[in-house]
């Protein structure tokens, strides 16, 4: 459920109020007794992207080196890197 804020046009007074989507844009104000006064206001939303994602600075990220990266061995028996002991990893 969204945080939305409320104004009073009559009184100045705010408010937020924790409330469903479908919630309506308007209510009574509980200061000045306004039926219609409290009005939902546009506000930011408020939340962060954390981590090394893409948004965070991806035009200024220095480019990958055109090296290829080190591969791990291969066994050629379906064995993790020819350490597992079996018959075929001779």
């Amino acid at each position: 459920m969204p945080l939305y804020e409320y104004r009073c046009e009559a009184c100045g007074q705010s408010e937020e109020k924790l409330e469903s989507l479908s919630a309506p844009e308007t209510h009574a104000c509980q200061a000045c007794g306004e039926p219609e006064g409290m009005r939902r206001q546009v506000s930011v939303a408020a939340f962060a992207l954390t981590g090394g994602g893409w948004y965070k600075g991806a035009a200024s990220a220095p480019a990958e080196s055109a090296s290829p990266k080190a591969e791990a061995p291969k066994s050629g028996h379906g064995c993790s890197a020819g350490g597992c002991g079996c018959p075929l990893a001779g």
